[in-house]
């Protein structure tokens, strides 16, 4: 962007001791929108007052964020809210000049490799196995236990990096691998666990009398892929010494998903350096909110 003088008397104020100051300054400049990052980025390189640097980092990451929030208002209206795009979405928020092509392109491959194992006549189990065996074991990842001093691990472009991730980001993978092969699994609501379930696609002649229970025919811990039972759960519930009501065995929404990942990101940022990301973050979850 050209800069004119109303540009460079905002950029002289920028190192401006009175806090009410620089809030004034700093709204107007962010005013001008993304165009205005290069200025800012040119004006770091030839700054050598480490506060005032610090400050143009806040200003051009308050850009970003401006448009991240237009870009998640977006995708909350939008009549199918892709679980890839909103994943990308968050993963911006840390690096706000990603690629996500290479996510893309990797992504594929492993819904390609999938595929060619798929038949018609696997079972669900076998079905899954298929997708655990190629994504554990051949493509490598691993799951971790969620841990808010390593932020990386809540998002897919460094999961599909350094192939780790925690139960959410694992999660959020099997679970775009299984919407690209039609395979009906879906995340659920089990307190104090990220856990997937294969839904039944077909019901008996009366679905409706079912419990959202009764339609899942199995679990999946995407930790590891390994898969879970009734029985299983059911132990789980009485362990944590919590009744396993209906309505932890619903599907959870995209919309859900998402909102779930950016309040347990925004955990990472719980110092006060950093308190303006967790709000940030928290805002947004806000704002996608069924």
């Amino acid at each position: 962007m050209q800069e004119n003088k109303e540009i460079k008397a905002l950029f002289h104020l920028i190192d401006d001791p009175d806090q009410e100051v620089f809030d004034s300054v700093s709204s107007r400049i962010v005013s001008y929108g993304r165009g205005i990052i290069p200025n800012l980025e040119d004006l770091w390189e030839n700054t050598i007052s480490n506060d005032v640097q610090e400050r143009i980092e806040l200003l051009i990451h308050r850009l970003h964020y401006q448009d991240l929030t237009e870009d998640f208002t977006n995708w909350k209206s939008s009549s199918y809210q892709d679980l890839l795009t909103a994943s990308l979405l968050l993963a911006k928020f840390q690096y706000p000049e990603l690629a996500s092509t290479p996510v893309l392109q990797e992504i594929e491959k492993l819904r390609r490799n999938i595929w060619l194992e798929l038949n018609s006549y696997l079972t669900p189990l076998e079905q899954v196995n298929v997708l655990t065996s190629i994504l554990y074991n051949y493509y490598g990842l691993k799951g971790t236990e969620v841990a808010y001093q390593h932020p990386e691990e809540f998002l897919i472009n460094k999961l599909i990096e350094t192939k780790r991730g925690n139960a959410i980001t694992n999660g959020i993978l099997y679970l775009l691998l299984s919407e690209l092969l039609d395979i009906p699994i879906k995340a659920i609501n089990i307190p104090r666990q990220f856990v997937l379930a294969y839904i039944k696609p077909y019901y008996d002649e009366n679905p409706e009398k079912l419990s959202p229970q009764q339609r899942i025919e199995f679990f999946i811990d995407p930790m590891s892929g390994q898969v879970f039972s009734h029985k299983d759960v059911d132990s789980y519930f009485k362990r944590v010494s919590v009744p396993p009501v209906a309505s932890y065995f619903k599907p959870l929404t995209h919309n859900r998903i998402i909102q779930t990942a950016l309040e347990e990101f925004s955990k990472c940022f719980d110092d006060e350096r950093n308190a303006y990301k967790k709000l940030e973050l928290m805002d947004l979850a806000k704002l996608i909110g069924d």
